[in-house]
């Protein structure tokens, strides 16, 4: 409060103000940008606060006055960025702005606030798309045209421009980063497609980054057009009505539309685009066409197909001939001869001769090429092979139609159809593999596999076949196969020092290759097992030397003494344990692994040696390691308490090594022989030579004896 000649003034302070703000130019809408307190001299209601800018179209919203809950007089006005600001320290880096301030019947106060821009954080690419790779995409081929395949999200978002570097490709890039699929979609007949696009993305400021993205055109899962038939014959009456339906054609697929290619401008018939249904426009008179119908993909017109069908109208002034049969369906096999005749058609008209009748096959090209007419028969044109894939794409049957027509004007005919089942022939035997060896590690484990039999046959369907293993499974033959697969599995236990390989007699048997489920024939094939042998490694026990000590317990009863710990190699091998020195008087056995001690009534304490041999295999594949257990026996009268724990101590010397070697020699005959002739030769020789000396030397000897 301030006295002014005798007058009481009082005033509104903004005492925060004023004072310099820093704002990043990256800040979001409604941050708060500073909050300035205002002071009033007495409690009142809430000041009127406002703001102006020096800079014109400042970004800022109005004041928002808050009460403090500690002091009445005391009000807090906060400054926020305004909903859709953009900061820019390139062209505006401060804001001067005038805040004025009043309380309630107290003067009005101007400060100033000082709000500094500055630049904002570099614009980031987020990764996978930043990366040298780039990021990857996959989409179908039969994906809609201009559908949203991926988008570009950079931080931060907002006020951004994307620009595509490399323009060869059919993919569109819109102006907010979002890569659309082509304008007129992919093409569904080609297989994996791949595109990069490499995009530059920039914002308001200038700042750049940049990345790749890879869109993989994956094959389309739907199925194709295709009509059931790719021929179809109509014949129609003469003197039909406009919009009958004259025929209906249907092809498989999705969103299946129909049209007429040929004639080009059709002016007998029309087809609806929808169902297929093919209508006259006219009454009809005697006439063969030939319509060209497409069917389609609505959403995909890549994806079509075409077939023919033929429109014959008849006269009706003469009859039509009749033939017998009116249909026909036969079964041939697939080794009947070219030539052969299927059937014999018998026809007859009212007013002609045979000789006036002509007879046609129509049909598919394959149809045409496998049969023929020859006259009023029907035969075989070239071999049937059962076995081809081209048979197989057939459906193993074909259809056709014998035409019979009349000579003279209008022309009458007459349709057979036509549908030919082949049967299939058990031809040829199983072939055996090349080379069926297989080596296996003798340590292998039961149910095991080996190696796969890939038996062969000619006859369709191919490689239909059956195993079976000669002489079964047992100890002579530790294998089995499986009966579909071939696959040889380890059904026993294997050692290369026993046996080190085995032949296999393997049975190859074909099945559902003959209409005659009897009719099937069968092969033996060698297959030789060779086993690898698995070097066995010694027991490993931790440690080698132990010393323990434990206090005798009541006569008769049992003591664990200590576990043995060890390991072999390999680690499924099952290990042996044995006492073989030390235990004369028979205090100790062994358990498994474990040491037990029998207590008696000795009296005196004593040390035991024990030498514990462990082993793994057996007979000549037995290897083994000795542990040496020293342990000391306190008497159940020492001051010990009665106790059957088990201290274990680590010996710190070094190891007791225990060894024990046999070695024998046994001698070749022939050694022998030759030792004892040179042995006999030699003590000859000695004797005569001892009694030549004697000879010689008897008078000098006598006089050597009596001196």
């Amino acid at each position: 409060t301030l006295l002014f000649a005798g007058t009481f003034v009082r005033a509104t302070v903004l005492p925060d103000l004023p004072r310099v703000v820093a704002l990043s130019e990256d800040t979001v809408s409604g941050t708060r940008v500073a909050e300035v307190t205002v002071s009033c001299s007495n409690s009142s209601s809430s000041p009127n606060v406002t703001l102006d800018s020096i800079e014109p179209d400042h970004p800022f919203n109005s004041i928002a006055i808050s009460s403090d809950s500690t002091d009445a007089t005391t009000f807090r006005a906060e400054v926020t960025l305004r909903a859709g600001a953009e900061l820019d320290a390139r062209q505006v880096n401060q804001y001067t702005l005038i805040l004025r301030a009043a309380c309630p019947g107290e003067d009005e106060v101007e400060e100033r606030l000082f709000v500094r821009v500055t630049a904002g954080h570099v614009l980031r690419c987020d990764t996978p798309f930043a990366s040298a790779e780039g990021d990857v995409v996959q989409v179908l081929a039969d994906v809609a045209p201009r559908t949203p395949l991926y988008a570009v999200l950079p931080q931060p978002l907002g006020g951004l421009m994307f620009r595509l570097r490399n323009h060869n490709t059919p993919l569109m890039l819109t102006r907010r980063g979002v890569v659309l699929a082509p304008d007129n979609g992919f093409d569904p007949s080609k297989d994996t497609q791949t595109f990069r696009l490499e995009i530059e993305v920039m914002d308001r400021r200038g700042h750049n980054c940049s990345g790749a993205v890879r869109v993989d055109v994956l094959p389309s899962l739907r199925p194709r057009v295709t009509f059931l038939e790719s021929h179809r014959a109509v014949t129609v009456t003469e003197g039909t009505g406009p919009w009958e339906v004259v025929t209906q054609v249907h092809a498989r697929g999705d969103n299946v539309r129909y049209a007429i290619l040929a004639p080009v401008a059709p002016a007998l018939f029309s087809i609806d685009e929808v169902t297929g249904e093919i209508r006259n426009t006219r009454q009809l008179k005697v006439i063969r066409t030939h319509l060209l119908i497409r069917a389609y993909n609505a959403l995909h017109p890549d994806d079509h197909a075409t077939t023919m069908v033929n429109v014959t109208v008849q006269g009706t002034d003469r009859q039509a001939p009749r033939c017998v049969p009116a249909i026909f369906v036969s079964q041939v096999s697939e080794t009947e001869s070219p030539g052969n005749t299927l059937v014999t058609l018998r026809c007859t008209e009212s007013t002609s001769t045979d000789g006036c009748l002509h007879y046609a096959l129509e049909g598919p090209p394959s149809s045409r090429s496998h049969f023929c007419m020859e006259g009023p028969r029907l035969k075989v044109n070239t071999t049937l092979d059962y076995d081809s894939e081209a048979m197989a794409a057939q459906g193993f049957q074909f259809t056709a139609t014998i035409v019979v027509t009349v000579g003279g004007q209008p022309l009458q005919s007459t349709r057979v159809p036509v549908l030919v089942t082949v049967t299939p022939v058990n031809e040829f035997r199983p072939a055996c593999p090349n080379g069926a060896t297989f080596t296996v590690p003798e340590t292998a484990a039961f149910g095991s596999v080996v190696g796969r039999v890939a038996g062969t046959d000619r006859d369709y369907p191919l490689d239909s076949l059956e195993y079976s293993l000669e002489g079964g499974s047992g100890p002579a033959q530790p294998f089995s196969i499986d009966r579909r697969t071939g696959e040889i599995r380890v059904v026993g236990p294997l050692d290369s020092q026993q046996q080190k390989s085995y032949r296999l007699v393997v049975r190859l048997t074909d099945t559902h290759n003959d209409l005659d489920l009897r009719k099937r024939q069968s092969r033996l094939c060698d297959v030789f097992v060779r086993l690898q042998a698995v070097p066995d490694q010694l027991p490993v026990c931790i440690p080698e030397v132990q010393e323990l000590q434990i206090t005798a317990g009541s006569p008769g009863s049992r003591q664990p003494v200590t576990r043995l710990l060890c390991h072999s190699s390999p680690d499924s091998a099952v290990l042996t344990y044995a006492i073989v020195g030390g235990n004369e008087d028979g205090r100790f056995r062994l358990e498994g692994n474990t040491l037990v001690y029998l207590p008696s009534d000795r009296a005196e304490p004593h040390p035991f040696v024990l030498l514990v041999e462990v082993w793994g295999g057996s007979g000549a594949r037995r290897r083994s390691t000795v542990v040496a257990l020293v342990v000391h026996v306190a008497p159940r009268s020492t001051p010990v308490p009665p106790s059957t724990s088990t201290q274990h101590t680590t010996l710190q010397k070094e190891p007791l090594v225990v060894m024990q070697t046999e070695a024998e020699w046994h001698p070749p005959a022939w050694f022998v022989a030759v030792l004892t002739i040179s042995g006999a030769l030699l003590l000859a020789t000695v004797g005569c030579t001892a009694w030549n000396l004697l000879c010689r030397n008897r008078a000098p000897g006598k006089l050597f004896l009596a001196k």
